[in-house]
């Protein structure tokens, strides 16, 4: 069995982390998503609309994805790659090269991004909803 995994916070989930989550799935047979916890989004100095266990159970309704786990700080990829048995990293072409010293681990992908949605996009243009 071949297992991917990707991470994110998963925010208000929109049309660009659907094609995401499919084509990960696409390069394997089980999908592995870590989200960030609230914890981890404050050190990122981001807040999400939904906390952390309704965004555990959105993604674990979408059909693409096998398992959710928490994504606590940056530095635990390597881990999760050797405890889950993961064949194959995927993340967004935007972080392109940041995370390819997993590549002494298991193969790196990143897929093209979604043009034209994305979840600031849509706080953005919620906030100026009156405007």
């Amino acid at each position: 069995m071949k297992k991917v995994i990707t991470y994110g916070t998963f925010d208000l989930l929109h049309t660009g982390h659907i094609n995401i989550l499919r084509r990960a799935k696409e390069l394997g047979d089980y999908l592995i998503v870590a989200i960030s916890t609230d914890e981890f989004n404050m050190l990122k100095h981001k807040q999400a609309y939904y906390p952390f266990e309704q965004r555990k159970q959105i993604l674990e309704a979408v059909r693409y994805v096998d398992e959710v786990i928490p994504e606590h700080n940056w530095d635990q990829k390597v881990e999760d790659v050797k405890t889950h048995d993961v064949d194959i990293f995927v993340m967004g072409h935007d972080w392109e090269g940041e995370f390819d010293f997993l590549k002494d681990y298991c193969e790196v992908i990143y897929l093209p991004r979604t043009e034209g949605v994305s979840t600031t996009k849509i706080k953005h243009d919620l906030s100026h909803r009156d405007d």
